[in-house]
């Protein structure tokens, strides 16, 4: 049986003032009528459905979580204690999805990126299963075909079709983290590369073994953890176990290491909103080129990611290339290219004494 594990413990900071230590970007509504992790559970529904979904987040956003997924059983929002990045994250969700079904594959995946269309991605998934039935050692990635020469995503480079995979599946040549823009450059020419989208397919017992074999430790503390899964022990024994493990990513821990991994050129459109000018990826511009979402009146206003409330109206005069964000408590006025400076204002905000706006 599929079981679709949601990633839910983003802190999504580049989404300020919207995003909150205590509403991250995963629960905000920046596209349609529905929020980034109630999208990420309407597209595994068809896969998995309520019974088969588990979402993976923290303490202080599981009372959210389960307010925007009301039919998604409580004892399956797994709390993480503490963030220990995506490879103690997925071995959590492993040992509780096998105690319940020992032949699970899990399908994993972020709650924060936007992909459409749905029939698109559940066809992919449903490609990667049958791999995964083919060859139960196989880890299957999905890769998204490079739209620019981006610097911040890591890369893989596809190989051969996979001997034990359907069409479209390729073998991995190597990962590639994070390039400089010649490096970056050079991948989108090659033709062969694909940004690594975080969303993988593979058996929970397969995933465990990889870490069993790559990260003995991690392993350990989640054999430990294992014994009290479904249990009333367990909470004590999370608080105790995850905290000990080591904080690293599933690339890391097992992809990098391990000789059995594919990946699914994505036949979807994929976007993981690094930001704010993302908005202008998922909304058609108005006359002056601004992209709204809320009320806004304007005179002279171009170039404008304007992101409020339909209760709260913006007004502008003479701007060009802002980024213009309300929330009730706090407001962000920015020139749109240089949010990467948003990082020195959250900073900023806590040696000043205002935590409350974080």
């Amino acid at each position: 049986m599929l079981h679709a594990v949601i990633m839910a413990g983003g802190s999504g900071t580049r989404f300020w003032p919207a995003s909150r230590r205590d509403l991250p970007k995963q629960f905000l509504t920046l596209t349609g009528d529905r929020s980034l992790i109630q999208m990420a559970a309407d597209r595994v529904q068809g896969l998995a459905g309520d019974s088969r979904l588990w979402v993976v987040t923290g303490a202080r956003h599981a009372v959210e979580t389960g307010r925007q997924l009301p039919a998604l059983p409580a004892e399956h929002v797994l709390i993480e204690p503490c963030g220990r990045n995506t490879a103690p994250c997925i071995g959590l969700a492993a040992i509780r999805v096998l105690a319940e079904d020992p032949d699970a594959v899990m399908l994993v995946t972020p709650a924060d990126h936007v992909i459409t269309p749905t029939s698109a991605f559940v066809a992919a998934v449903e490609r990667a299963v049958a791999t995964v039935k083919q060859a139960p050692e196989t880890l299957c990635l999905f890769g998204i075909v490079p739209m620019r020469p981006a610097t911040g995503y890591g890369y893989i480079e596809r190989g051969e079709s996979f001997s034990a995979g359907p069409d479209g599946v390729y073998s991995v040549v190597r990962f590639r983290e994070k390039p400089d823009l010649k490096t970056a450059e050079q991948f989108l020419a090659a033709g062969t590369f694909l940004w690594n989208s975080g969303i993988f397919v593979w058996r929970a017992d397969t995933i465990l073994n990889a870490l069993k074999a790559h990260q003995p430790e991690l392993h350990s503390r989640l054999t430990a953890l294992a014994k009290h899964a479904g249990k009333p022990t367990w909470d004590v024994a999370l608080e105790t176990d995850f905290p000990q493990m080591p904080s690293i990513s599933i690339d890391y821990a097992v992809l990098e290491h391990s000789k059995s991994v594919c990946v699914i050129e994505a036949p979807f459109g994929w976007d993981d909103l690094g930001s704010w000018a993302a908005l202008s990826r998922l909304h058609i511009p108005d006359k002056q080129g601004n992209i709204v979402v809320g009320s806004h009146c304007g005179i002279s206003t171009t170039n404008c990611t304007i992101y409020s409330s339909a209760e709260h109206l913006i007004t502008t005069i003479g701007l060009d290339g802002c980024t213009i964000v309300h929330t009730p408590s706090a407001t962000l006025v920015a020139k749109l290219d240089d949010e990467a400076q948003l990082k020195d204002l959250l900073k900023r905000l806590e040696t000043h004494g205002f935590d409350s706006q974080l």
